[in-house]
């Protein structure tokens, strides 16, 4: 069964396996049923969470090639070490300098095919450990050898300018890092910016519109079993 889950805020993506996995185990699926999503969310992101069960978990690498659609929120002058909410404000930037037009601008030079590097804390592997891990063991950007990734931006616009917010929508390629394209932005403007907030809006063919909390997956899938063993 392939399920198009909206995920909660402040859950992660394990979280929502976990909970579904949970609920199966108490209906009758085997003690080793398969559970995956294809295509991570930030604790702090909402939205399209993919996910697959028992035969479906096959297609997860398919599902998670697939184009994503964001929307986001920036907050300019203001970064944190996760760039987003995750973590405190660290440091703060002069925003006076910084018009309209440099703002979008900026956001245009993303469009495009380019090397992205993915933020430290992340779930980007190197050298058998994940980047967050090594930054909660007290490692600094400096001493972590993150290799830059390639990704494509399809589209993205600028929807209001509010400073320092700036809400954006953009469609790009798995394993682009949206926090990573806040931090960018800043820099470009010679300033700093975090993500405030992340919503994905489209995975492949799973839309927003059409996804389902927490309670109305868990009552599907027990349906499925109750109908199945019947």
């Amino acid at each position: 069964m392939i399920l198009n889950i909206d995920k909660p805020y402040g859950w992660t993506s394990t979280d929502v396996i976990r909970k579904l996995r949970n609920v199966m185990l108490k209906n009758g699926y085997p003690r080793k049923v398969k559970v995956g999503h294809a295509g991570t969310l930030d604790p702090l992101a909402t939205g399209v969470l993919v996910v697959c069960t028992e035969k479906d978990t096959k297609k997860v690498n398919d599902l998670q090639a697939e184009r994503k659609e964001y929307l986001f929120t920036i907050e300019l002058g203001a970064t944190t070490v996760s760039f987003d909410l995750e973590h405190p404000i660290s440091e703060r930037f002069p925003t006076e300098h910084i018009t309209e037009d440099m703002i979008r601008e900026a956001v245009e030079k993303l469009r495009g095919t380019q090397n992205q590097i993915p933020p430290l804390y992340s779930a980007k592997r190197i050298d058998g450990k994940r980047a967050y891990e090594l930054a909660r063991d007290g490692a600094a950007v400096e001493e972590v050898d993150i290799k830059a990734a390639q990704i494509e931006v399809y589209d993205i616009e600028i929807l209001s300018i509010e400073m320092p917010y700036v809400k954006i929508r953009t469609e790009c390629s798995k394993g682009t890092y949206i926090r990573s394209m806040a931090r960018d932005i800043g820099t470009m403007l010679d300033s700093g910016a975090h993500l405030t907030e992340l919503r994905r809006t489209k995975s492949g063919g799973f839309l927003d519109g059409e996804a389902l909390n927490i309670d109305q997956a868990s009552e599907i899938l027990c349906q499925y079993k109750k109908e199945a063993v019947e």
